[in-house]
């Protein structure tokens, strides 16, 4: 017995060889239909290669019908659908014939050249007669997991689009990656964590000399290492000197703790996805 995984695997796996063969006849048509207007045009000016083309089409047409797979429908279904499957050769055997017939060059015959090959280009009745038995499969879904996670970075702060837009793109100086929990530090400095799109993939190894000419900061100042407390799929940025009006600790002494937890004193900062909790004393009085 073959295991639901297995099962669901040749299930895709079919579906991708239906799909494969149907852009062949797909592309196969488009040839037939070139063919004919040469064809057809030709015949305009020579009836030397009338016979030749005519029996291509017959055989054309003929060999497609014998693989229409017509035993699948019943009564006006399959009439209809073997219907629109000759309407091009049988078309294209009336111009002939009547290039043949008439002689010299005359706009009725140039015309029906071109109705014949704008028709069956654009409405391609045997593509339509195959699909009205055989229903192609819906278009395979396209990947939207990690260009949502992306869209909803690049919407979260003006740095985080920045950096999916000049940093993160292919052949960039961090492709694959994210920027997030964004913090101003001061007046010209910042320090975010940079974060694979991939989750299990480390982030890759990023020149500071590529960010420095990208940003236009001393290459000094850009730092890029390691979250404290956490793995290889993210990195810390940090830009320029904070300011200590900016710190953490200054910034929950002075304007935080006075009104919300007298007394209370910050001993360790835990950036990223938190997964512990702060680690705060309070001071004896």
């Amino acid at each position: 017995m073959l295991s639901p995984e297995r099962i669901e695997r040749l299930r895709g796996q079919l579906d991708a060889a239906r799909r494969r063969i149907d852009t062949a006849r797909s592309r196969a048509g488009r040839v037939a239909t070139a063919a004919g207007t040469v064809a057809a045009t030709t015949g305009l000016f020579t009836p030397e290669f009338t016979g030749q083309s005519l029996l291509a089409t017959a055989v054309a047409t003929g060999a497609g019908l014998a693989v229409l797979p017509t035993g699948r429908a019943e009564g006006q279904q399959k009439g209809a659908s073997i219907v629109m499957y000759l309407a091009p050769g049988v078309g294209l055997t009336g111009v002939l014939i009547a290039e043949r017939m008439v002689s010299g060059v005359h706009w009725g015959e140039a015309l029906a050249v071109a109705l014949w090959s704008a028709g069956t280009f654009w409405l391609r009745p045997a593509r339509s007669a195959r699909h009205m038995l055989v229903p192609p499969l819906p278009p395979l879904p396209k990947p939207t997991g990690d260009l949502v996670v992306q869209e909803q970075a690049v919407a979260a702060h003006p740095a985080a689009q920045w950096w999916a837009e000049r940093v993160a793109i292919e052949d960039g100086a961090a492709p694959g990656t994210l920027l997030e929990d964004i913090e101003r530090t001061g007046e010209s400095a910042m320090r975010a964590v940079i974060r694979s799109a991939i989750p299990g993939v480390p982030v890759p190894e990023i020149s500071t000399r590529r960010l420095s000419a990208l940003m236009d900061v001393p290459q000094d100042l850009i730092t890029v290492g390691p979250v404290p407390g956490r793995g290889a799929s993210v990195q810390l940025l940090t830009v320029g000197s904070a300011d200590s009006a900016m710190d953490a600790h200054t910034v929950w002494a002075t304007r935080i703790a006075p009104l919300a937890m007298p007394g209370a004193t910050i001993t360790a900062i835990n950036f990223g996805r938190m997964s512990t909790a702060v680690d705060m004393t309070k001071e004896d009085a």
